[in-house]
């Protein structure tokens, strides 16, 4: 809720009004998000929204649209560390792109690191597994934050 929803006033508010915040994003919609799970444990969770519900992203310059087009994304992603290197990212993303063709959207578009270019750790994905998975670089205004898409259209 913090970066991805209400910025600053997140911190200036009681967590029971945050949490209350996040119940009405969930009970109204769009969805937050998708969850993984490994029976009755959450193991994984990504954030796929359209881009105009997360503000935020057009705040930051290496992330401000490519275009004009009313892509959904795919702007945030975990992954508990026990299950990590298993294959839940990439199951959360096919999870998201379905989500997504319902909607009729053109893309998917998503934020993730290149991990070739910055040993960072990602709240966002690695560019390798978004590649995989069909996404195609569609810009990149610094070396290790391509912005990818799926192209729903191109790939029906």
């Amino acid at each position: 809720m913090y970066v991805r929803r209400i910025g600053s006033s997140y911190r200036k508010r009681p967590g029971e009004e945050n949490k209350a915040a996040f119940r009405q994003a969930v009970k109204h919609g769009p969805s937050p998000g998708i969850l993984a799970f490994d029976g009755d444990t959450a193991v994984g969770w990504c954030q796929v929204t359209p881009r105009d519900a997360v503000p935020w992203l057009d705040r930051l310059w290496q992330l401000k649209r490519v275009d004009d087009a009313p892509v959904w994304s795919l702007s945030c992603l975990y992954v508990r560390k026990r299950y990590r290197r298993q294959g839940v990212t990439s199951h959360l993303i096919a999870a998201a792109l379905e989500v997504v063709r319902r909607t009729n959207a053109p893309a998917l578009e998503a934020y993730p690191f290149d991990a070739d270019v910055s040993p960072s750790a990602s709240g966002c994905g690695y560019a390798s597994t978004f590649a995989r998975a069909g996404f195609r670089v569609v810009a990149r205004r610094v070396p290790a934050r391509p912005i990818m898409r799926y192209d729903l259209k191109q790939n029906a």
